[in-house]
């Protein structure tokens, strides 16, 4: 493994363990050149879900997409990026589970809109809005009466 900072092919593992629910290997790593440690992950290849868009075209399912856009619906909320890796876990656990070869990216966004209302509101209801493609104010205030009729009452 190349080390990220000196470019060199010189380094050892200094910790090894299980990561994402049990779909990959994280490997703690010391360049013996630099001496900067940094991370690798070990994934399952063969594995290849496809999501069916909209229009009917296929693209292979991608978590860092998912992590995208639940970073941009948690900007400035108070929410962890280990909360928001978790969450992508999840999905992607979900994902595997569930589906052989195809995944329809509504069953994804589902998903993901399942996980953010537990996680944050706000984060919530601005995925929702991407999502679920809102036109107008009345798209907001139909998806936010169904989002609060569905959920326990919070402080």
């Amino acid at each position: 493994m190349r080390c990220p900072f000196c470019r060199r092919d010189n380094d050892r593992v200094t910790d090894t363990r299980g990561s994402e629910d049990g779909f990959a290997i994280r490997r703690r790593r010391q360049c013996n050149h630099c001496k900067r440690r940094f991370t690798t992950y070990e994934r399952l290849d063969d594995v290849v879900i496809h999501v069916v868009k909209k229009d009917d075209s296929r693209e292979p399912f991608d978590r860092e997409k998912i992590r995208r856009g639940l970073e941009r619906a948690c900007w400035k909320r108070p929410v962890s990026a280990e909360r928001l890796q978790a969450v992508v876990d999840q999905v992607e656990a979900q994902v595997y589970e569930h589906y052989d070869r195809e995944v329809p990216s509504q069953k994804v966004g589902e998903l993901v809109m399942r996980q953010l209302a537990e996680l944050d509101q706000v984060a919530y209801v601005r995925f929702a809005s991407v999502y679920r493609e809102f036109r107008d104010a009345r798209d907001f205030v139909i998806e936010l009466r169904s989002y609060l009729d569905s959920t326990p009452n919070r402080p």
